[in-house]
């Protein structure tokens, strides 16, 4: 895909103002969804599409959702803040945009050495996460709801070879979330923007390294023409969940079927858009590899060592944090990483470690 279609679309917008309730015609409720994304990115700007047209079919056509990208009603960072005031019915990003307005936010989208993408779904599921999740959103005004994940996120695009720890200190990096604050504490100099203007300051040299997502979207933004070393593992978000914000007071007034149905589209969304970008990052990686002379390289043991101290004393922060909410979410999280980690060392680890060993991967 020409990765100019999309840093087009990627530009600030002005601002809208706020509607006081969906438009309705006929029985048929018309709602705004404002994104974080470029439209058709490949991966989450793909899948917030899938997710508008989901709504509008499991409603019977009852709720249209249309679908607008970064820039063009809000930029992407007040999608947020749309939805919450009521300038758009719902929004399509990742909690890892949110800290400024609650750290324990960070923990539904991605930790530092946390939860793989089907734990991140289990313990919302399954270990008490999605009532806190709840609670801490509408604070906002907003039901959240998960619709998607990325898998592992890659550990960067960088300009030059790393050989130790001491490389990172004062490097200009881009990342997000709770994985700025672990690589903010071994000493790089960590910035958040947007995917396309990742890929201007990798260019102009304004950043030394970043990482956004993985090789089908991050080959489409195009940062392999501005960086060759690409680094694993992303330790700081083992898996990145994409979520789907519905103002309350608009998911409150709708009728139980319709509720539903915004739940279930949702929900049935989460694996095929997992699978889709695991599928496509394999393919992108290959092609990254052979076709455009990307060198695949794992962080030495130090730099990997100095992450897991650092991300070891964000969680500790956040144990310790003013807000009582943040707390229990933080305690939740431990609880049900502690729980399944020991486990997937027997099953997930151990069957991905025996198939590399015998396939020679």
């Amino acid at each position: 895909m020409d990765r100019r279609k999309f840093l087009t679309t990627g530009a600030l917008g002005a601002a809208a103002a706020p509607l006081a309730t969906p438009a309705i015609a006929q029985d048929v409720q018309q709602w705004k969804m404002v994104t974080a994304w470029p439209k058709n990115l490949p991966g989450p700007g793909v899948a917030a599409q899938m997710l508008a047209d989901r709504i509008t079919t499991l409603s019977g056509g009852r709720i249209e959702v249309k679908l607008y990208a970064s820039g063009e009603i809000v930029p992407g960072p007040g999608v947020f803040d749309a939805v919450s005031e009521g300038t758009a019915e719902l929004y399509h990003a990742v909690p890892a945009y949110w800290g400024s307005k609650s750290k324990g936010i960070l923990l539904f989208g991605s930790q530092p050495f946390g939860l793989r993408a089907d734990e991140q779904f289990g313990w919302l599921y399954h270990g008490g996460g999605q009532a806190l999740y709840d609670e801490m959103y509408g604070r906002f005004g907003i039901k959240p709801f998960l619709c998607g994940n990325s898998g592992p996120q890659w550990g960067g695009w960088f300009r030059d070879e790393i050989t130790s720890v001491e490389d990172l200190k004062g490097m200009k990096f881009r990342t997000t979330g709770l994985a700025s604050e672990m690589a903010a504490k071994i000493g790089m100099a960590t910035q958040a923007m947007s995917g396309p203007a990742m890929f201007q300051a990798l260019q102009t040299g304004a950043l030394d390294a970043g990482e956004f997502i993985g090789p089908w979207t991050d080959s489409a933004l195009g940062y392999q023409q501005v960086a060759k070393n690409y680094y694993w593992p992303g330790v700081g978000e083992p898996s990145s969940a994409e979520e789907c914000g519905v103002n309350a007071e608009v998911f409150g007034n709708l009728p139980e079927d319709l509720k539903q149905a915004v739940s279930l589209a949702c929900e049935s969304l989460y694996n095929p858009v997992w699978t889709e970008y695991t599928t496509k990052h394999a393919a992108s990686l290959k092609k990254l590899v052979e076709e455009d002379g990307v060198q695949v390289r794992m962080f030495p043991q130090d730099v990997i060592d100095a992450m897991g101290a650092a991300a070891k004393e964000v969680i500790d922060e956040l144990r310790e944090d003013d807000d009582e909410l943040v707390r229990r979410i933080t305690e939740s999280f431990v609880a049900y990483r502690d729980s399944v980690g020991g486990y997937m060392s027997y099953a997930d680890n151990g069957q991905m470690n025996a198939r590399a060993q015998v396939m020679g991967y």
